[in-house]
């Protein structure tokens, strides 16, 4: 019999998933399970989950010459999703390459405001001695990480599977990327935050996220990048983790609006 399910006669747009800091793929899981997709490609970023490449510099825009790599190597543009430092390398993505992607995904768009400020903790990281401090602390342990993500609210089994990926290479890539993007370096990004609009994006606003920038700084940077603005009222930071089914009708309903095969201009 022929196949019932439209889908099976077409080739689907790879989803990719890009984590952030202090995670790994791991803070996915609870979210795929719920997509239950087959073409999901999760990226772990150097030192976050996977190893640090011999010379990589951990700046913000070493990230995203590695993902822009990793992207190539798929070969086709793919449906990207970030979240937390993720998000931010999805966007500088969509601002220069375009051609790469299908659609884009970021819960971190707020960080590209002139007047965004880093959180406390990314101003301890990005100070020398008081950072070194402080990610010997963070990450000298899988203890020690393990209790701080419990506190700020992951799932015991999701902590712990993101702490045991987490090692003295996360707390490198953390003191260099911080202090690649104090300010005004990701004020400067954001002046071109109008180049994302080349390709179909979402903006996550999930209303009890603290360290992505205000509600309004977030809802202005997705004006200016034309995406969507999706609002996760009450979830916070790891909205992934506290409500995945929400994350994945988010997700299931922003790509049913993107056209199937659609014009993207060249690079550049």
């Amino acid at each position: 019999m022929p196949p019932t399910d439209p889908q099976a006669t077409t080739e689907r747009t790879p989803a990719v998933f890009v984590h952030g800091n202090p995670e790994t793929t791991a803070i996915w899981d609870p979210l795929l399970a719920e997509l239950g997709r087959d073409d999901v490609v999760r990226l772990s970023p150097p030192g976050f989950g996977s190893p640090l490449p011999p010379g990589f510099g951990s700046r913000v825009e070493d990230y995203r010459q590695w993902l822009v790599a990793e992207l190539e190597a798929i070969g086709r543009p793919v449906d990207l999703v970030g979240h937390d430092w993720g998000g931010g390398h999805v966007v500088n993505v969509a601002m220069t390459r375009p051609d790469l992607l299908h659609s884009w995904v970021s819960d971190a768009l707020g960080v590209f405001h002139p007047d965004y400020d880093w959180h406390h903790l990314a101003q301890v990281w990005q100070t020398p001695g008081k950072g070194e401090e402080a990610v010997a602390e963070q990450f000298g342990g899988t203890g020690a990480l393990l209790r701080i993500l419990r506190d700020r609210g992951i799932p015991e089994e999701t902590a712990r599977r993101v702490a045991e990926g987490l090692d003295a290479d996360t707390g490198r890539a953390v003191l260099a990327l911080y202090r690649s993007a104090a300010q005004p370096v990701m004020a400067r990004l954001g002046e071109g935050l109008e180049r994302a609009a080349r390709t179909p994006g979402l903006a996550v606003v999930a209303t009890a996220d603290r360290a992505t920038a205000t509600e309004e700084q977030r809802r202005r940077s997705a004006s200016r990048a034309g995406a969507a603005v999706h609002v996760l009222d009450g979830l916070g930071h790891w909205w992934m983790v506290e409500d995945p089914g929400a994350g994945a009708r988010m997700l299931r309903d922003f790509w049913a609006t993107v056209p199937a095969a659609p014009d993207r201009p060249a690079a550049g």
